[in-house]
């Protein structure tokens, strides 16, 4: 068995990476992707490789020379390359593969050495490797029978969108014997290259092959395997991500900062969610005026606020919106001086925003970072600072704090002149009731020292719409933070959330009650493993104590590149000392079993 490797094409959309390059020079985790190739079939035993060269020959010949990784290497050279297309470079290797046996495969992608091994392992002397149809993917697709026979090849103009959930894209590696290829493909790529031209993709010859015989070729899934095809500098960055090991791997996704959905095999237990809303029902009504909000400009933000107050039953110059919380919380600690006072360990967010020069850590005494409302009072007192930032249920400790409490609080600071900075961003899912909420007119009107944030994304289960909402009868704050934020600060597929919550209000509620179950069978579950100590929460997250033999960064690291579980090693935050936390999202019951299963297996 030889690979066949095409690394002929100019690869023009990943810029100034190819000018002078061929696709195969890029590298991903300091390795570029002919060596990674070469060493994954080297691993499965081929010892015999032929490239078809064209843009960047010279370059490629001098860096993998006549072997590399254990394989031999010879070359082809298509000197028509930027004429041509990949059936043209096939065309060209037609003699070695007419006399033995081949693995061919195009030179821009990167995957695992077990591709290899299943397709070697194939009984079929003829096959394609393909994988689960995504959104993102792009190219040729197939369909297949119970048996995987490949029934058709499509090209992305013949795909039909009643039909992506049983698409398999090809993964463009492929086993064929010499005899399919010189009694089938070649004659029929003749052919086909008489009637088309050579600016073509020899993908099509294959479509004409398993119209005429549906067995011709079996499908080896691979769907469950890493492989990436990299044509711009954004599947470079999702690869780089994607193939990292260890520490690497943990750091790589944490600085993505999001956009999971192109890692479908990871679950995500760092970001804070609400997997039982919006409902089906909600999201198909979204999904219906898509095109029309895509299409259209925004409200600005009068109307915004507008929505914003209707949902929350306002007045509308008594709030905000913003897009996501963290935009009100930036522009409302801009220009502002004054100490702030900030139970640790904390969400980062308000640190950075005022100024690590402005804060005054006020930090729990009691054990499991415990606090009252007193006791932050007296600090207040105690520090003369002009705010008080609260997260209540606190973030990452979950420590709650009840709605009478607070507002004898705000109170209390109001008598000093000292702001309350209240986020609520986590209060729906105390016990399964917005009922402790201070967003609220009569309480605003009262206590205009009071400032209430609260993250619509995290409770609402919309973090991709960006929504957040800073609520006060502070006219002089609210103005200001005004002026700091854009008119066109939502987009339309959000304010159309604005627009339509009040229907589903019910069924928030009973997403916020579900959520509050779950977590107290997660909560009781997690503390059945042996290195965890479990902190009581009255949010949609979970802090734990790490024990031996575990760390923070071991935890993390294995459950993420063994099990592709992602989780929040917290033990870095300010307030933490040292000690050893991470913190879990609560998710639905099937994801909190998953990564259940992963932390038992991990017992020593």
């Amino acid at each position: 068995m030889q690979a066949i490797v095409l690394a002929a094409g100019m690869g023009k959309r990943l810029g100034a990476l190819t000018r002078n390059s061929t696709k195969c020079m890029v590298k991903v985790g300091g390795k570029r992707l002919i060596e990674h190739a070469l060493e994954a079939l080297s691993s499965q035993g081929i010892r015999k490789a032929v490239i078809v060269t064209g843009h960047g020959a010279e370059e490629l010949r001098a860096v993998v020379g006549a072997s590399c990784a254990g394989v031999a290497v010879s070359y082809i050279h298509n000197p028509d390359y930027a004429r041509t297309n990949n059936i043209y470079s096939l065309l060209l290797a037609r003699e070695a593969m007419e006399a033995e046996d081949s693995l061919l495969l195009e030179s821009d992608l990167i995957f695992e050495p077990a591709i290899i091994a299943d397709c070697l392992r194939h009984p079929s002397a003829n096959t394609a490797v393909v994988a689960r149809f995504m959104p993102w993917m792009d190219g040729t697709v197939t369909r297949l029978e119970d048996n995987h026979d490949i029934t058709c090849f499509l090209g992305k103009k013949e795909m039909v969108e009643a039909d992506l959930a049983h698409y398999y894209k090809t993964v463009n590696i492929y086993k064929l014997s010499k005899d399919f290829c010189r009694d089938k493909f070649f004659p029929f790529l003749d052919v086909y290259i008489r009637a088309k031209g050579l600016n073509e993709y020899y993908e099509e010859v294959f479509k004409v092959l398993t119209f005429i015989d549906r067995g011709a070729l079996r499908a080896v899934d691979v769907s469950r395997r890493l492989w990436y095809e990299i044509d711009d500098i954004q599947d470079l960055d999702i690869a780089e991500a994607l193939f990292a090991r260890g520490k690497a791997k943990v750091e790589a996704l944490h600085a993505r900062y999001g956009g999971y959905w192109r890692f479908p095999g990871l679950t995500d237990f760092c970001y804070l969610v609400n997997p039982y809303f919006p409902t089906p029902p909600m999201f198909a009504e979204m999904s219906r005026s898509f095109p029309v909000l895509v299409a259209n400009y925004p409200s600005g933000q009068r109307v915004q606020n507008l929505l914003a107050a209707k949902m929350f039953g306002i007045a509308p110059h008594h709030i905000l919106t913003g897009n996501g919380a963290s935009e009100l919380i930036r522009a409302m600690f801009r220009g502002e001086s004054g100490a702030v006072g900030l139970s640790v360990p904390t969400f980062d967010e308000y640190r950075a925003s005022a100024g690590p020069e402005r804060i005054k850590p006020f930090r729990p005494v009691r054990t499991d970072f415990r606090y009252t409302a007193g006791e932050l009072g007296d600090f207040c007192l105690r520090e003369k600072v002009s705010a008080l930032i609260l997260i209540n249920p606190d973030n990452p400790s979950g420590n709650f704090i009840s709605r009478g409490e607070v507002l004898r609080l705000a109170e209390r600071l109001a008598e000093k002149n000292i702001r309350l900075i209240y986020d609520e961003s986590f209060l729906d899912f105390a016990d399964g009731s917005a009922d402790h909420s201070l967003i609220e007119g009569s309480v605003l009107e009262r206590l205009p020292n009071l400032a209430v944030v609260k993250s619509i994304s995290k409770s609402y289960g919309v973090p991709g719409l960006r929504l957040g909402v800073l609520a006060s009868s502070d006219r002089a704050l609210l103005e200001r933070v005004w002026k700091e934020i854009s008119i066109w600060n939502i987009n339309s597929p959000a304010e159309h959330f604005l627009q339509i919550i009040d229907k589903y209000g019910t069924d928030f509620r009973a997403a916020c009650r579900r959520i509050a179950e779950e977590r107290e069978r997660f909560v009781r579950a997690l503390g059945e493993i042996p290195f965890l100590r479990v902190l009581p929460s009255a949010a949609n997250y979970v802090l734990c104590e790490i024990l031996p033999p575990w760390t923070p960064a071991a935890l993390t690291e294995t459950l993420l590149n063994e099990h592709d579980i992602l989780i929040k090693d917290a033990s870095g935050k300010l307030g933490f000392d040292g000690r050893p936390f991470v913190r879990l999202t609560v998710r639905d019951e099937t994801d909190n079993d998953r990564l259940l299963a992963a932390l038992k297996a991990l017992i020593r």
